[in-house]
């Protein structure tokens, strides 16, 4: 795709729009940058890339489409704002980073999708790479720009792509050698608007796929097995509860892959490090692009065996007279938080609440099986969260306003043997600038508890 001289609409200028723009100059595009922040709040963004002749429009997304050639977006805009629908009326065509990366690129991409468990296998993906001696890149949602290293990489090098429902729905000829979708529960329909709409975007991951590529699915979610029906690439499915004719399973503790002609046996599943049932499926998932990508069982077992997780996800955080804290800031919808409640012994004391994505809570709280003995709710949804929880005859809830007090209360609540969880079930958007900045506060809430 030639993109020298063009003129270039970049609409966000977050953490995909710096490498956006990085990689844009490189390639000799006119950059024009559009964010509804302004230039206070973008002041680290610009300072980065002060060196770049870059035209801004801040505060406002009210740029003159004429001349302009492509729209790239950030993957968290909307589709039906203004300038989105008049570029459209316009035949401007809007991508996100994803594509245009696939488009300028002859590097292998690995894309990795779902609901939930997308950060863990992205991550553990990416030590499998470096303990096969493979030279790698671990980008997209999991918070690295693809475009700059894109621009930049070998030819040999493999992208490991954590790749949300907002970066696909943008996509038309992204096709990358191995897919993965982990799991799809209801998210983010206060954005896709229906349940059929966020599913259209997760299959978006595998559509352009053929015979040479690998599709893996998780086996035990229903609708992923009804959509591995439609393939047209080589699918692996993994399972957590069932022995398949060809796939990655557990039988009897240990973890197997059968090509249906052979059974390797990789390891016994009580020696991964990372806690929960989930882990475990994101395990399989993991297992499944190592087998595609021809990587010996032994490196993924010693991978499995040595990782201890991603940060922001069931991470342990501190011990404070016999309680437990841990940060699972990751889980920012309630079938990821539902796990997190799985993985984390009782009692546990939860700290839920954030912004509302359309989620409904019932099975969230139905999810509590006398584990939680104390709900303190924060955010937008916390007047929400309190009625489904009274609704389903759980009383104990305390409301507040923010992380520190939010600890400062578990804390007052906690006796030895206690476990303290932050998983709020929704996104973070209404008091913070993202789920990491929510987890790195409330790190430091446990952090100054302790020196108080």
């Amino acid at each position: 795709m030639e993109l020298k001289d063009k003129n270039v609409l970049i609409l966000g200028l977050a953490i995909s729009g710096v490498s956006t723009v990085k990689a844009l100059n490189k390639l000799g595009s006119k950059i024009i940058v559009a964010d509804m922040k302004s230039e206070e709040e973008l002041k680290d963004q610009i300072l980065e890339l002060e060196d770049i002749n870059i035209e801004f429009v801040l505060g406002s997304n009210d740029v003159e489409l004429t001349n302009i050639d492509l729209i790239i977006k950030s993957p968290g805009i909307p589709l039906d704002v203004p300038i989105i629908k008049e570029a459209k009326e316009m035949d401007i065509e809007i991508v996100t980073d994803i594509e245009l990366a696939y488009r300028i690129s002859k590097n292998k991409f690995i894309a990795i999708t779902g609901t939930n468990g997308k950060t863990t296998i992205t991550a553990l993906t990416g030590k499998i790479m470096e303990n096969a001696g493979l030279n790698y890149h671990v980008t997209g949602n999991i918070g690295v720009g693809i475009l700059w290293e894109t621009v930049n990489a070998n030819k040999k090098d493999v992208f490991i792509i954590e790749a949300s429902s907002f970066q696909l729905e943008n996509t038309k000829f992204f096709k990358p050698s191995i897919s993965v979708i982990t799991n799809i529960t209801p998210d983010h329909l206060n954005w896709h608007k229906t349940f059929e709409k966020y599913v259209d975007a997760k299959k978006k991951v595998f559509l352009n796929q053929q015979k040479g590529d690998y599709t893996i699915l998780n086996y035990d979610d229903l609708l992923l097995r009804e959509i591995g029906k439609d393939i047209n690439s080589n699918l692996i499915y993994f399972s957590t509860k069932n022995k398949l004719e060809k796939g990655v399973y557990v039988d009897d503790y240990q973890i197997i892959i059968n090509d249906s002609k052979r059974i390797i046996n990789v390891m016994d599943i009580r020696e991964i490090k990372i806690l929960g049932k989930h882990n475990l499926s994101n395990s399989l998932a993991t297992v499944s692009i190592g087998w595609a990508m021809g990587i010996e069982a032994d490196i993924i077992a010693k991978t499995l065996r040595e990782f201890e997780g991603v940060e922001h996800r069931i991470e342990f955080v501190d011990s404070i007279f016999d309680v437990n804290y841990y940060n699972d800031s990751k889980g920012t919808n309630p079938d990821s938080s539902i796990k997190a409640i799985d993985a984390i012994e009782e009692p546990i004391i939860l700290i839920a609440g954030g912004m509302d994505k359309g989620s409904n809570f019932d099975e969230f709280i139905d999810n509590f099986n006398g584990k939680v003995k104390a709900l303190v709710l924060l955010g937008e949804t916390r007047e929400k969260i309190k009625d489904a929880a009274i609704s389903k005859n759980f009383d104990n809830i305390y409301i507040v306003n923010s992380i520190e007090e939010a600890v400062n209360k578990c804390f007052e609540l906690a006796v030895p043997n206690d476990n303290v969880l932050l998983s709020p079930a929704c996104a973070s958007w209404d008091m913070f600038e993202s789920f990491e900045e929510r987890g790195r506060l409330f790190k430091q809430a446990v952090k100054n508890l302790r020196e108080d």
